[in-house]
Parts: structure tokens; sequence; C-alpha cells
């Protein structure tokens, strides 16, 4: 890991994605601004929160792109979540202690941490922005819960086509999508990990998305051309991921 200039945390994408769902006041920007420390680098590749690790802070996404990840034995990785900017890549350490799955950085990523010390005190101080970041692991679990659908009864195509929907929603809350194009420059291995299939098979999967002229998708780059055709080969319900504002 290597540091940045010691500037102010960004926070525009965690409070764009969150105000989404319920208004964020001046004060609780504030608050979110203050308990996060400098923005720092994590080159691709390498973990930002490690498997079975104890942190003592939880990480903001800034930018970039980082997965969630368990290992086995053999070595053999699964992805169980892909996060983008805006994310708290591992808020629910705060109380679960113990990592039981790493974090790592798929691409260049820019981080910042808040202690949980301090992340303890804004939610004695800030109820309702307390709600508000409980609702995102609450969303996180969502996540999780269409992945294991996915993994074991959609086919390739309606499992591939699931992760473009849910990737471009996301990216839209934070800001990152430019109509419907939006930048996933992730390699056919890290989809392959997220997906649960070979590389060989997600290249022939891109390729009928393309085939079925839903997506035009090359050099890390989607445009979604038909989002009616593409949520219809995923079976796509966009209300686990709570994009619609209400009170929390």
């Amino acid at each position: 890991m290597t540091a940045t200039p010691p500037t102010a945390a960004k926070i525009t994408t965690l409070v764009e994605k969150l105000s989404l769902r319920d208004s964020v006041s001046a004060t609780e920007v504030a608050a979110l601004q203050h308990v996060l420390g400098a923005p720092r680098t994590v080159r691709a590749g390498i973990d930002i929160v490690h498997e079975h690790s104890h942190p003592q802070q939880s990480t903001l996404l800034i930018a970039g792109f980082s997965a969630r990840y368990s290992t086995l034995r053999d070595g053999g990785r699964q992805i169980t979540e892909i996060n983008v900017a805006g994310d708290f890549i591992d808020l629910h350490s705060l109380l679960m202690k113990q990592m039981d799955h790493g974090v790592l950085a798929l691409t260049d990523c820019v981080v910042a941490n808040a202690s949980h010390v301090s992340l303890i005190q804004l939610t004695e101080h800030h109820p309702h922005l307390s709600r508000l970041l409980c609702l995102d692991t609450i969303i996180d679990a969502a996540i999780h819960r269409q992945w294991l659908v996915a993994m074991g009864r959609r086919s390739g195509l309606g499992h591939l086509a699931h992760l473009v929907c849910e990737l471009y929603l996301r990216l839209q809350a934070a800001g990152q999508a430019d109509g419907l194009t939006f930048d996933l420059p992730l390699t056919q291995a890290m989809l392959g990990d997220s997906l649960g299939l070979s590389t060989v098979h997600v290249s022939r999967l891109i390729t009928e998305l393309r085939g079925e002229a839903v997506v035009q998708w090359a050099g890390g780059r989607i445009e979604i051309l038909d989002w009616h055709r593409l949520a219809e080969i995923a079976e796509f319900d966009p209300t686990y991921l709570r994009l619609q504002r209400e009170p929390v």
C-alpha cells in the first residue's frame, strides 16, 4: 500500500448512494468526513483486508473495484461480492470482529479508513446516519442472497446478465455511470471467479450477450443497448438493491 497526499477523504459517492434511500444532512456529511482518514492507494492484486484478520477500522472504497473473496485449501478462489466506489467494504467488521473472508483490490483502488472507535462514537451521536449505514450492510446481505440464487439456479447467460444489471445500477447510484454506459475493467478470470465459471465459458457468454444485441462490451467498457431485454435474460428484480427513497 502506498500513501497518497494527506488530503481530506472524498465521500461524494457514498453520500450519493445514501441519499437515494433517505436524506443526508450537512451535519451527517460532516460527521462522515470527520471519521475518515486520508485517502491512500492500494494497488491491484493486493489485499485491502486479510482473511481471518481482526480489523480495527472499516474501509470506504473511494475509487476502483474490489472484491470479497474466500479461498479453498487447493488455492481456488470464489468472489462473493464485487465492491464499487461508495461501498464500505467491511463495515460489518465493526461488530463481526474477525473476518471470515478477505477483500482484494481488483483494480488500483483509492480507500480511506474509519477507526472502529470513531464509528462507535458516530453511531452514538448520529442515530439516523447509523441506521443508514446499517441499511447498507443489510443490502450487502441481500446482494449475497441474489448471488446464491444466481449461482445455484440461473443459466450461465442469465447469471452474467444479472451481474451486469446489478453492477450498472450500483454504479449509477454512486454517480459512476454515463447514461447506460459504465466502466468494468475486470479480467475474464475475475468474472469467472465471481460466476464460478472458467474464463473460456465467460468469454463465450460475453460473445453471446453481444450476439443478443443487448450490450456492447469492449476494453473494459460496457454499453447497455437494450435494458429491458438484458433484464429479461437475467430475470432481474432490483428490489434487493433498495434504490428508492424511504425514510429509515
